[in-house]
């Protein structure tokens, strides 16, 4: 196996008969409509983030992953190397997205018992656990994420950073159970420069059902 700045290669004969194979990666349809999570986010923004933004990540990651698959077939090592940065940015961008969109919902729903008990125990109660989310997602500086792990070792809930689209689970070990994505793209079109008001927005649309899921799987 190759290691590219923490993304996994495989070698040669493997990674071309891997990639050789492989299904191109599609965007996922929002599981709503692009106005269901109004006034929290607009149609606007939702539609703009779904259809151009995610779409690129989408679109680059697969472009990224055909030269990838061309320069293993040439045992061509620093366009490999090269590729690195691509295919963590846009593959980071489309895991990121794909689980952005299932953990919001119109729909109000609540933590499950097993949820409820792990954010009081790590967190104290849920209203620390929104303050301690706010202030790493205020705190990212420039653009990125604002997650809610599982750590596997620990089994204890941790709150973590990811710049960019650095994906959480690649880049920490944590199993990603919410993120908040604090990219201008994803909240500057409705409000304006006051992230902080965006986060706290946020929490109404949160699809507790699908987080509460995502823990069960983790654990």
């Amino acid at each position: 196996m190759l290691a590219v700045r923490g993304v996994l290669f495989s070698t040669a004969k493997n990674c071309s008969a891997v990639l050789g194979c492989r299904s191109k990666h599609t965007l996922p349809d929002l599981p709503y409509d692009f106005g269901a999570l109004e006034p929290v986010i607009c149609r606007e923004i939702m539609e703009l983030h779904h259809q151009k933004h995610h779409n690129a990540y989408v679109t680059n990651l697969n472009a990224a992953e055909e030269q990838l698959k061309d320069a293993v077939a040439k045992n061509d090592v620093s366009k490999i190397i090269q590729l690195g940065n691509a295919i963590k940015f846009n593959g980071g961008g489309h895991i990121n997205h794909s689980i952005f969109w299932k953990n919001l919902s119109p729909d109000r729903s609540d933590p499950s018992a097993e949820l409820q008990k792990a954010l009081n125990r790590d967190f104290q109660n849920m209203e620390n656990f929104k303050k301690e989310m706010k202030a790493a997602a205020v705190a990212v500086q420039g653009s990125g994420w604002a997650w809610l792990g599982y750590n596997k070792k620990t089994k204890l809930l941790q709150i973590a950073a990811c710049p960019n689209q650095d994906p959480l689970e690649a880049t920490t070990g944590l199993v990603p159970l919410l993120g908040i994505d604090v990219w201008e793209h994803a909240y500057y079109l409705q409000y304006k420069n006051l992230r902080p008001n965006y986060v706290d927005a946020i929490f109404d649309v949160v699809n507790w059902k699908d987080v509460s899921e995502r823990l069960a799987k983790a654990q």
